[in-house]
């Protein structure tokens, strides 16, 4: 998952390549990254967009870097459809 913190709205906007060749979901919040609130801000816009409550969505890696990578708690048909329809609609 690559974050755009303060991005001036909270969407989800499909894959992109990184400069080493990783292909990330990419995502943006109005949140600013201070004490947590943008990464918190990502996880209920996770939540909320593979129709999981927010406990199900945790940060595992990258708290403070703008490439993060997370958990999310579900039914795997389910969140793969749900990442499928997510990852399209930049397409």
């Amino acid at each position: 998952m690559r974050l755009t913190p303060k991005g001036g709205r909270d969407a989800v906007e499909g894959l992109a390549r990184l400069a080493d060749g990783t292909c990330v979901l990419k995502a943006r919040v109005r949140a600013a990254p201070e004490d947590g609130a943008a990464n918190e801000a990502l996880r209920r816009l996770l939540a909320k967009s593979f129709g999981v409550p927010a406990s199900a969505v945790t940060l595992t890696q990258g708290a403070t870097a703008r490439v993060k990578q997370l958990r999310i708690a579900g039914d795997a048909e389910t969140l793969s459809a749900r990442f499928q329809v997510l990852a399209g609609e930049a397409a």
